[in-house]
């Protein structure tokens, strides 16, 4: 992905704001769900990992988490806390059969939408055969930026189950929710479950 200067400046703005974020219960059932699944001592690449929250969740449940973000910042925050995490865009996702799972939670909704299909063929590569991908995304449609200034691209449930099955992925279950963002915005979302 061409990182996109302007989101990753609105996200260095505002870390200690979105550190505070109070996640939907969704999202909250949707990532214990993620770890139970997985299982401990599995393999995850939390791709779009922010300041790491996510992935101390994860290490705490027994996984080996690296994390991978484009905003300094949380990549700093999140080496502070302990977590695995490198610098780097969804085009630094180039493994092969190495992840158990991957945890992709309302980061590609920052790709554009031309890029977002290669970026699942990528994810898929670099699952194991039969890993889990789970997906978050803002629902929606057209592509445009945010209050802050972030770039979005958003999805309708059918256009985002199409573009996995076309990845290659195995669709398992969703789950759609309402929920308040770092903008302030209040906007639905749907978190999946697919299998490589």
């Amino acid at each position: 992905m061409t990182r996109d200067q302007r989101t990753i400046e609105a996200y260095m703005a505002r870390v200690a704001d979105y550190l505070k974020m109070p996640l939907p219960p969704e999202q909250i059932e949707a990532r214990q769900a993620f770890a139970d699944t997985v299982g401990a001592g599995g393999y995850v690449l939390d791709l779009g990992s922010g300041p790491g929250s996510d992935s101390l969740f994860l290490m705490r449940q027994g996984l080996k988490v690296r994390a991978l973000d484009a905003t300094p910042a949380f990549v700093e925050h999140a080496r502070n806390n302990g977590v695995d995490a490198c610098l780097g865009t969804f085009d630094d996702v180039t493994e092969t059969a190495v992840y158990d799972a991957v945890y992709a939670s309302f980061s590609l909704l920052h790709a554009p939408r031309a890029e977002f299909p290669r970026h699942l063929h990528a994810i898929h590569t670099a699952l194991k055969p039969g890993g889990l991908l789970f997906l978050g995304m803002k629902l929606g449609t057209g592509e445009h930026r945010d209050d802050l200034d972030r770039y979005y691209t958003y999805y309708t449930q059918p256009q985002i189950e199409d573009a996995l099955n076309k990845a290659g992925f195995t669709l398992d279950r969703s789950v759609q929710g309402m929920g308040t963002g770092l903008a302030g915005s209040y906007d639905g979302f749907i978190l999946v479950f697919a299998y490589a």
